[in-house]
């Protein structure tokens, strides 16, 4: 067998990776990351087969990277930062465990750390964590947001440094804007904090700025947050916690008032835990005591096929919300709902009960028909909304957005999404694998023509069970179908040859 190297090759800068990390990088014969990585790397990977994918594809990765490994290659699995922070040390053990690896008889792997995101950042900032410090994600894609809420407020409570990572996406806006809200019922408005994106890149930019006032500034996903605890300063332009000597030392003083055998004396710690047990225990209850908040993030329409909201459901939508919660129109035709409630059931059944329909959100079935017409081209509704009943919700490998028209025309573009289905002479074309968004958008595969009526609901359900079986997680349908070649008995690559259809047909 090979080798497996976990490379952390620190914050991006060849000047900052560990010699070990270069050498290992030199072993390899393959090299497995995220292209973006990749790129950072690319002037000392040069001559190595390189096997690279997009964010979310992780778990992909770590596979490739096993397999060729078990054919006997050199394979170096590469991090920024650490790789055992954020990063895929982790992952590639997990795989490797659900093969049944054992240590002494399977792959080797070393793992080999580098420079954090919380270390080079804090290097450009000053000396922001010279006292306890922790990382928070708040990426709510693996961890519910309940928890990361429940770290937030742990760690402000506790006084930690708080370095924040993946704060704020195109998609997660919230994260940080509910961070700094815990924040500030523990720390004042005015507590330090450093901006850092792509510490030590080309495009590194650095802002100091204070808690109150941090989200006056960009952040996105390429920026790290780090927040000063309560003894946290700024001097000539410099983030600074203290080692805490100042509460034993005198640091203009040549003579220290206490001896060294007086430090450690109670008298001299007025902190230690014997004084602050109580608070500690206080605070300790606070923070575990079970919440039955829970937050809820769910996808409402009027219907599959009608978009018209009548007034009352509006109010209603209103009241059941309410003024703390969200109200998102997506380019899908339906309403995002995000609240915090303690009664989540009764919430859906109100939203029910109003004549709306309710699906969850994130990695799951998203159906976007047509108004058909306002219901003049009727023939295909049924099948529509047999489909949504079927699949509605349905929790899949990467969300998987199926379009339906009701005429030739695919005036809702039904033929750019992962399924397209379009009703055409009193049957259904079939689409895969379109792509709407990015500089390689495309249209769907044109794979099936006339498909009867009675075979619609059979077909469709063979594709998505063998996508939601054989997919890997967070893959998207179109890379599925290119990977696989054939999905639902339908070849990747086969388009069909068709002419144009009449206005409406």
């Amino acid at each position: 067998m090979g080798k497996l190297f976990v490379v952390g090759f620190g914050p991006g800068s060849v000047d900052h990776m560990t010699k070990r990390a270069r050498e290992a990088i030199e072993e390899s014969d393959v090299i497995v990351g995220y292209k973006t990585y990749v790129d950072l790397i690319k002037d000392i990977i040069r001559g190595k087969e390189v096997i690279s994918t997009g964010m979310t594809e992780e778990v992909s990765r770590a596979q490739e990277a096993v397999k060729q490994a078990e054919r006997g290659k050199n394979v170096a699995v590469i991090s920024s930062g650490d790789a055992g922070l954020y990063g895929m040390a982790g992952l590639v053990y997990e795989v490797l465990i659900e093969k049944g690896w054992r240590k002494e008889t399977g792959v080797e792997v070393e793992i080999i750390p580098g420079v954090s995101a919380i270390h080079s950042c804090a290097a450009l900032l000053g000396a922001p964590i010279m006292h306890d410090a922790c990382t928070i994600s708040l990426s709510d894609h693996l961890t519910p947001w309940h928890i990361i809420a429940k770290r937030i407020e742990a760690a402000a409570a506790a006084d930690f440094v708080i370095a924040l990572y993946n704060p704020k996406s195109g998609r997660r806006t919230q994260q940080i804007v509910e961070a700094q809200r815990i924040l500030l019922t523990y720390r004042s408005p005015h507590t330090p904090v450093g901006l850092v994106k792509s510490a030590y890149r080309e495009r590194q930019h650095i802002v100091l700025t204070s808690l109150g006032d941090m989200l006056e500034h960009d952040i996105g996903m390429l920026t790290t947050v780090i927040i000063g605890n309560s003894s946290t300063f700024v001097y000539d332009g410099l983030m600074i916690t203290p080692r805490g000597y100042e509460r034993k030392y005198k640091l203009a003083s040549a003579v220290q008032p206490l001896k060294p055998h007086e430090r450690l004396r109670p008298e001299a710690e007025p902190w230690s835990l014997a004084n602050v047990r109580a608070i500690a225990e206080e605070a300790y209850e606070k923070v575990s005591a079970p919440k039955q908040i829970e937050r809820l993030e769910i996808a409402i329409s009027p219907g599959v096929t009608n978009k018209t909201l009548t007034t009352k459901q509006m109010i209603d939508i209103a009241r059941i919300v309410g003024e703390k919660g969200t109200i998102t129109y997506t380019p899908d035709h339906y309403l995002k709902v995000t609240m915090e409630t303690e009664r989540p059931d009764e919430v859906v059944r109100e939203l029910l009960e109003a004549g709306l329909t309710v699906a969850p959100t994130g990695n799951v079935f998203v159906m976007k028909a047509c108004d058909f017409c306002d219901g003049e081209k009727k023939d295909a509704i049924p099948y529509a909304e047999q489909l949504y009943k079927q699949f509605g919700g349905m929790e899949l490998p990467k969300e998987l957005r199926l379009g339906f028209n009701g005429c030739g025309m695919a005036c809702y573009g039904a033929v750019h999404e992962d399924i397209g289905i379009v009703y055409r002479k009193g049957a259904f074309d079939l689409f895969l694998g379109g792509k709407t968004v990015g500089r390689n958008a495309h249209p769907g595969q044109l794979v099936a023509e006339g498909i009867h009526p009675d075979q619609l609901i059979e077909t469709i359900t063979r594709i998505i069970r063998q996508y939601k079986e054989e997919g890997y997680a967070n893959e998207r349908f179109h890379k599925f179908f290119e990977r696989k070649k054939e999905v639902g008995g339908f070849v990747y690559g086969e388009t069909l040859k068709t002419e144009p259809a009449a206005c409406g047909e």
